[in-house]
């Protein structure tokens, strides 16, 4: 072999490893942490809160967002892991990566869940490139919880609600969360 065809076939190899050690998710352990922590965080919200298991097998789909770690001083951000069932099966993996502006400081870790109630609005999550937060959600806090099952109307589209807090962040900001599917 000439010392040009080594070359070539060296520079191959080391591209080849290269893209191999991306965070493609390929030969990764990610989904099972993914999954086994959505599975408990499942479980704890219906042990906790029991009228969401009737508002999640009313649902088109729900997306469990069980750690998001969020920082702020000022300037803040928020991201985690988590997984879309559809009638209890895990159908897709998404991050969640929040950014935020204005008087605020602290740090703190919570879950979140968003129940699809419509076909509709779980179609437009699934299809969108990344989906973002907005007004059309109606937030429930974990005191509605308990009952937030039989509150809910068929006006609500999406319902987020948010658990499990540790932490304190306390001030008053602007911001926005984004949704990206992932291959973990």
């Amino acid at each position: 072999m000439t010392r040009r065809g080594l070359l070539l076939g060296a520079g191959a190899t080391v591209a080849t490893g290269g893209l191999a050690g991306c965070n493609n998710g390929v030969g990764s352990n990610g989904a099972s942490q993914i999954e086994a922590r959505v599975s408990a965080t499942e479980s704890f919200l219906f042990a906790q809160y029991p009228g969401t298991r009737d508002l999640a097998s009313r649902a088109a789909g729900v997306l469990y967002m069980p750690l998001m770690t969020e920082v702020g001083a000022g300037f803040g951000g928020a991201f985690g892991r988590g997984a879309l069932r559809i009638q209890g099966v895990t159908v897709d993996y998404y991050s969640a990566a929040k950014g935020s502006f204005g008087l605020q400081i602290g740090a703190q870790q919570y879950a979140h869940a968003l129940f699809f109630m419509t076909p509709a609005a779980l179609e437009k999550f699934r299809r969108s490139s990344g989906w973002a937060v907005s007004g059309d959600i109606r937030y429930a806090s974990p005191e509605e919880g308990a009952s937030i099952g039989k509150q809910t109307t068929e006006l609500d589209d999406v319902i987020a609600l948010v658990f499990g807090q540790q932490g304190l962040i306390a001030g008053a900001s602007l911001a926005g969360v984004k949704y990206t599917r992932i291959i973990p």
